[in-house]
């Protein structure tokens, strides 16, 4: 009886604690965003799960400036790049049904994609190294061309006679058009639209309610405006065709039916375990490093801390979606407006819930910051430059047109920028002297000294 008493005793004093924490953990997040999105501005909706239930949902802000309109429980946001791990899974149970390969050519389902002499794979759109170029980052003669609609295989005539970047496998570079691809490869191998396969084999069978593609002027329920910061205020949004989007970008959806996903992949109601254990592992290049990206999703290891994650950012919105398996917490963040602070939000709220901070620096001599000192020039575009400061003791990297990007050094060279998880930089010397930094962000990008 008494050992039974004690019991009881130690279960109700952890239900107290447990509930004082998560009390405690809401009025921190409240304060948060509070600071962060008024009501007269755009805001956005954040949804938090850990162990299987959800512990915070909360909207913030304006859903409609021009209505006065609030933002409220389950609107839906245009969620962008979040995108990607539908079309990959789309992709991910066409393999399992053996109708494709992994290891598939493009060239297979699309025969007059040129090779440029390499195969590219599946797997390579899939993970990001396949060395096509990245359409969204291409400057089309058209002007405005990102305001009309396309037809999949218009758009892809489009970009497939660019250079390759790289040869497949043998480096990590960040590109819609394997998305783009991989959709209008789910097309022919399936013989549906994209949009339909999407809708029958993913939404369907998980019942997300709230999850569209704006294909035909349809009428979404509860979908917020998007927005742009314009000096001290704020304007609507430029237009973008979901057309120029699709596979790789134009999902609507709210924070509800993020979370059912999230709960429905890892049930294996839509693929089995091991197909998504294989979509969490960071890819390997040819080389043997290992990349931050599996198949659509980015797979990052902070400290003791491994995050399984995707943002998004289309033209008037930004999302964020993370999940941290060891400690089994579920982060979505959908917002209305294109200059939303989603990084800072990420690691201030991912600090919170998790109990330490993402971010931590140690202490550098001033002698040796002071030898880091300088402006860099990008080694792919020199026309792109970097100038690092000291202000206040510390070293800053400031980029023209953007704000400046404080350093926080995790050894004497090895260094991130705050609020950008995930990316490691160090600066290289030789001979005693600083030649350059590097970048490792969706690729090695170096940044030479030039004065």
């Amino acid at each position: 009886m008494y050992k039974a008493g004690s019991l009881l005793l130690l279960l109700s004093l952890s239900f107290v604690i447990s509930f004082g924490q998560d009390k405690q953990l809401t009025k921190s997040l409240d304060e948060l965003f509070a600071g962060k999105f008024k009501q007269d501005q755009p805001g956005g909706e954040v949804l938090i799960a850990r162990k299987g239930k959800i512990i915070y949902q909360r909207p913030f802000g304006s859903a409609n400036l021009e209505l006065n309109a609030r933002m409220q429980t389950g609107m839906t946001f245009e969620a962008g790049s979040i995108t990607k791990q539908f079309t990959a899974v789309a992709i991910l149970q066409l393999i399992e049904q053996g109708k494709l390969s992994l290891q598939d050519s493009l060239q297979k389902y699309i025969s007059d994609y040129p090779s440029k002499g390499h195969t590219i794979t599946i797997e390579s759109l899939l993970t990001h190294t396949s060395g096509i170029k990245d359409y969204m980052q291409h400057d089309y003669p058209e002007p405005y061309m990102e305001r009309r609609d396309f037809r999949p295989k218009q758009l892809i005539d489009s970009f497939k006679t660019f250079t390759l970047d790289f040869a497949p496998g043998t480096a990590f570079r960040y590109s819609n058009s394997g998305y783009f691809l991989l959709g209008y490869i789910i097309e022919k191998v399936s013989g549906k639209s994209y949009y339909r396969y999407i809708e029958d084999n993913l939404l369907k069978p998980l019942a997300l309610t709230h999850t569209y593609f704006d294909t035909s002027n349809i009428i979404i329920p509860g979908k917020v405006n998007g927005y742009a910061r314009e000096g001290a205020g704020f304007r609507r949004a430029d237009f973008w065709s979901m057309t120029i989007a699709y596979a790789a970008g134009g999902l609507i959806t709210n924070v509800e039916d993020l979370y059912k996903w999230h709960q429905g992949l890892y049930t294996y109601k839509i693929l089995r375990k091991e197909t998504l254990e294989k979509a969490f592992t960071p890819y390997k290049l040819k080389d043997g490093i290992t990349t931050t990206y599996g198949y659509g999703w980015f797979v990052r290891d902070v400290g003791d801390i491994r995050s399984i994650e995707h943002g998004g950012a289309i033209s008037g919105f930004q999302a964020n979606e993370v999940y941290y398996p060891a400690e089994d917490v579920f982060i979505a963040m959908l917002y209305n407006c294109d200059n939303t602070p989603t990084n800072e939000l990420t690691i201030a709220v991912s600090g919170m819930v998790l109990g330490k901070p993402l971010q931590a620096s140690v202490v550098v001599d001033a002698h040796i910051l002071n030898d880091y000192v300088g402006t860099y020039a990008l080694a792919q575009d020199t026309s792109q430059k970097i100038v690092i400061a000291i202000e206040k003791n510390y070293l800053v990297a400031k980029i023209r047109g953007q704000d400046d990007f404080p350093l926080i050094f995790k050894s004497a060279t090895k260094f991130e920028f705050k609020n950008i998880i995930g990316v490691p930089c160090e600066f290289i010397r030789e001979n005693e002297k600083v030649i350059k930094f590097t970048v490792n962000q969706n690729g090695i990008f170096e940044w030479k000294k030039i004065k």
